[in-house]
């Protein structure tokens, strides 16, 4: 065999081979594809019974759920036919009440035509029988009216007056009780020794010869004490003692220490007495500071100026009517701070305004003028508030009181004033007070007696029987007691006892 006839059987033995495989390839692509077309077709039938399942489920659902809404909207349907039938009812009903409102308005409208028809025909008989009682009485009808007006007021005035005498004593006890519960408790709370002050003071002198050293050669050591010091010495024959006089009392006071330095140490002349009353001078000073501290720090105020408190000692020094002010100060904060805790008002005002209210005694005989102004011109200079300011300015009437804090300073005052030894008043004055009181009595009219007992305490009003009757006498009880307190000025209270007597004599024989 040649070589072509080798390749060419080796090239037909390839195509061969070539087509033994491809016959085989195809066949098992064949096989293959058959097994796959099988395995998508038993999956497509899966699918398929999944399907229907799952569309049967939600059909189930469906039928369900509309059942169900079937079954709601049935029971809405059943609920709006009552709510309908009910509102049916009570239209009905309201027909019914609106044709018996008509009926009974024309019933109503009825008999108030009925009623005008018998009001028109009573005020016909009425006048008809007034014009006959007229004729009967020979009375007008506004004579008969001012008759029965007249009636009526006698036959009330004895309610009346009972009504007045009774509520005014009711009034009278409860407010009575109360200030005097308040008054009292205030007062007890400070239940100071009330001693009055003189104008001269009298020093003790070791033996009678002092007296000739005092007065010096020619005089010259007691004219050079009195300029220094500016007070007065008087040395009569009272043995063992001098006086010293004068209104200032620091003054006072400074001379009579720096004379008992002077007889203490023996050495008298002007020089030595200028030296001791300059010293004295200055302790004083001293001493009234510490005295305006111990009178703030007593009665509980803090807070005052150091000047201020300097003007506070001096009234140590100061008397009104024979009382110490500092003293009568002290008490009117005490007194007032105690009635203001009882009435509720601001006690710390209070209790400064009466510790203050006086200040201007201080420098009043320096400077011209009231010392209330004295004290308000004082007060501002030192920034004290407009409402303290107020409570000392008014604190004797001068002013107006516009607040409860200025009403109690005031009361406070009056009470310590009023105090049995507190002041002096002299006989005259006492008599005229007495005389004003029996005089403004005495002007009512009906009054036959007035007698003031008790220091004018009470007082004892006979009035004449045949004028005033026991109803008119509460009246005029009253009447009184408002004009004593409308005209008069005075301590205290006043008691009015109102005597109508009547009294009826014969003779046996």
């Amino acid at each position: 065999m040649d070589i072509l006839t080798v390749i060419i059987a080796l090239i037909m033995a390839g195509v061969a081979g070539a087509g033994v495989g491809y016959l085989a390839k195809k066949s098992s692509v064949k096989q293959k594809s058959e097994a796959d077309q099988k395995d998508a077709e038993k999956t497509l039938n899966d699918a398929n019974s999944k399907a229907k399942e799952i569309l049967l489920e939600a059909k189930n659902e469906a039928l369900k759920t509309l059942d169900q809404y079937k079954a709601e909207e049935e029971k809405k349907r059943q609920q709006l036919d009552k709510i309908e039938s009910r509102l049916l009812d009570k239209e009905d009903l309201l027909e019914k009440k609106i044709t018996q409102v008509d009926q009974t308005r024309g019933e109503l409208e009825q008999k108030a035509e009925k009623i005008k028809v018998l009001r028109a025909e009573a005020e016909l008989a009425l006048e008809n029988q007034q014009k006959e009682l007229e004729k009967i009485a020979a009375l007008s009808r506004d004579e008969a009216k001012a008759l029965l007006i007249k009636e009526v007021e006698q036959s009330s005035r004895q309610d009346l007056a009972e009504h007045i005498r009774r509520a005014e004593a009711e009034l009278k006890k409860e407010s009575a009780d109360k200030a005097r519960m308040i008054l009292a408790d205030a007062i007890q709370r400070y239940a100071a020794e009330v001693a009055t002050e003189s104008t001269a003071t009298v020093v003790t002198l070791p033996g009678d010869d002092m007296k000739g050293r005092i007065i010096g050669k020619e005089g010259r050591n007691v004219m050079a004490f009195e300029q220094v010091t500016g007070i007065d010495v008087l040395i009569d024959e009272t043995p063992g003692s001098i006086v010293i006089s004068g209104f200032d009392l620091v003054r006072r006071y400074v001379a009579k220490i720096a004379l008992e330095k002077l007889l203490l140490d023996g050495r008298i002349h002007p020089a030595r007495i200028e030296e001791v009353v300059e010293k004295t001078q200055e302790e004083v000073a001293v001493m009234i500071k510490d005295l305006g501290d111990k009178a703030a720090y007593d009665t509980g105020v803090a807070g005052l100026p150091l000047n201020l408190i300097k003007l506070l000692g001096r009234l140590k020094f100061r008397t009104s009517h024979g009382q110490n002010v500092l003293k009568h100060s002290m008490e009117v904060a005490f007194l007032a701070s105690s009635m203001a805790a009882e009435l509720g008002a601001d006690v710390e005002v209070c209790k400064k305004a009466g510790l203050l209210h006086d200040i201007g005694k201080s420098t009043d005989h320096e400077i011209q003028g009231h010392h209330a102004v004295i004290g308000r011109e004082i007060l501002k200079k030192f920034n004290i508030s407009e409402e303290i300011i107020h409570c000392t300015e008014s604190h004797e009437g001068e002013i107006e009181p516009r607040s409860v804090e200025a009403m109690i300073v005031s009361a406070a005052n009056a009470i310590s004033n009023s105090r049995p030894g507190a002041q002096r008043d002299n006989l005259d004055n006492y008599i005229k007070r007495l005389e004003e009181l029996e005089n403004t009595v005495n002007a009512f009219s009906g009054v036959k007696n007035t007698f003031a007992v008790q220091a004018g305490a009470e007082v004892r009003i006979f009035v004449k029987p045949d004028q005033v009757d026991d109803y008119a006498a509460v009246k005029m009880t009253h009447d009184i007691s408002r004009k004593i307190e409308k005209d008069l000025q005075y301590p205290g209270q006043i008691k009015l006892h109102l005597i109508r007597e009547t009294r009826a004599e014969d003779v046996a024989k």
